[in-house]
């Protein structure tokens, strides 16, 4: 696509679903550069020649901003985002250790990284796992809308940010504030939420 901004046909295109940790078969792009899939509303990833280029849900139309096929990502959103990294640590500082993959990741003693940088998929696995959380298809959207609100905006998303959205895609109900807190009971979105994301502490917690 470069300069000229055309799209990529037949490239192939697939999508890795959250929840079943499963790949579909590659679709290829049409002349218009899609690629189109029979498949439900849910949170994944789209691969583009095997290189990731998104995170989050996957419903609708997703455009992916792409100059060329060797273009490399910026981050899980296929978009260019800034998240805080490197210690936090202070002397005083009660710490903790979350075992990802065979390594020991260090958080504090409620569960935030030490060092943000430290975040992966399978690290919000094991912080779910001691919290005693099984993460469904809506606790992956929550925690991708926290980090993708982050890429964008350099803030993290107030409980009303959350309200609002997810009001939107899932009803009163299911996205308002008593819904939000029942998928994470420890804290609620803003402070569970926020572990499982990667990010830091909001202001004003202590």
């Amino acid at each position: 696509m470069k300069v000229t901004n055309e799209p990529l046909k037949r490239t192939p295109v697939t999508l890795w679903l959250d929840t079943e940790d499963s790949q579909t078969a590659p679709v290829l792009t049409d002349r218009d550069g899609v690629a189109r899939f029979d498949l439900p509303p849910a949170s994944g990833k789209v691969l583009v020649s095997g290189v990731e280029r998104y995170h989050g849900r996957l419903d609708g139309r997703i455009p992916i901003e792409l100059w060329s096929i060797t273009q490399s990502e910026h981050s899980s959103l296929g978009m260019p985002g800034e998240f805080p990294s490197g210690s936090n640590a202070y002397p005083s500082m009660t710490t903790q250790t979350i075992a990802v993959d065979g390594h020991a990741v260090l958080t504090d003693s409620e569960g935030y990284l030490v060092d943000p940088a430290d975040w992966s998929e399978d690290f919000a696995r094991a912080l779910a796992r001691h919290e005693g959380l099984p993460l469904t298809e809506r606790h992956w959207e929550v925690i991708r809308f926290l980090r993708e609100h982050f890429a964008r905006r350099g803030t993290q998303a107030t409980v009303r940010d959350m309200i609002a959205h997810f009001r939107r895609l899932w009803g009163a109900e299911a996205g308002g504030n008593r819904g939000l807190h029942r998928l994470f009971p420890r804290g609620g979105p803003q402070k569970q939420g926020n572990r499982l994301a990667g990010l830091l502490r909001t202001k004003g917690e202590h």
